[in-house]
């Protein structure tokens, strides 16, 4: 299991939300490039970054930002936010991105789906956001009518093979992470998964690494490192 520092841009900043709410923000560097190469000079083998601007308005504001974050580094980046058309998608194809998140496209058009699965190949990454059980959209602000395991279930069926969890009642919170949620969406499917939310403590970690489900390959935290809960290299030596 590979630990994922966070990197989440609002207005060319890198911030922690909580519960996803975009008033609520706390913000950690006004230098997110700066940031990446500490976390990756603390020894994270990968990085998440999340255009936060973009996942709420559709629009890649912070992209160039995010651009520079990759090549800046030499560890592969995860990247989400605003992906919703083949405009975006081309443009996060285009660059050095290894990993691309899809969120609301993924449930509210399909044919985009599949032309972003065909497209990114084994960079395609589907986010499943969730509140209350509930798949969430436009930057966690709607709530769909689908439950998350119906969807994790059908993205198995068109073949996806990663998908990020997350319960947005968590996120940022420094509560903990809703393991029976995580436990349900790992049962799902054979898809790879990657936990992402309210990781909050060595403790987290230790019940993500027991957590008897061969395919969560992953575990996102943000806060928690950036509060020193615990360090890059202590994360990894519990996920392993």
């Amino acid at each position: 299991m590979i630990l994922y520092p966070a990197i989440d841009i609002q207005g060319g900043r890198a911030v922690r939300l909580r519960r996803g709410d975009f008033e609520d923000s706390t913000v950690f560097s006004d230098d997110p490039v700066a940031l990446a190469l500490q976390w990756q000079e603390a020894g994270a083998e990968v990085l998440h970054v999340v255009d936060l601007d973009a996942a709420r308005t559709g629009e890649p504001v912070n992209f160039d930002i995010v651009d520079r974050i990759v090549h800046a580094l030499d560890i592969p980046v995860q990247y989400g936010g605003g992906i919703r058309n083949d405009k975006s998608l081309a443009m996060v194809a285009g660059t050095r991105i290894r990993w691309a998140v899809i969120g609301t496209a993924a449930i509210t058009d399909h044919d985009f789906l599949q032309r972003a699965k065909d497209w990114l190949q084994d960079r395609f990454v589907v986010g499943v956001d969730c509140d209350q059980g509930m798949v969430s959209t436009h930057g966690w602000q709607q709530r769909s009518q689908m439950t998350a395991v119906r969807f994790v279930q059908s993205l198995a069926e068109l073949g996806v093979g990663r998908v990020v969890y997350t319960d947005v009642t968590r996120d940022g919170m420094m509560m903990g992470p809703n393991f029976a949620g995580l436990k349900e969406i790992c049962e799902a499917s054979t898809m790879e998964v990657i936990l992402s939310g309210g990781i909050s403590s060595i403790d987290d970690l230790k019940r993500a690494a027991r957590l008897d489900a061969p395919n969560l390959v992953g575990v996102i935290a943000g806060r928690a490192l950036y509060d020193g809960a615990f360090t890059v290299a202590e994360a990894k030596a519990i996920l392993g």
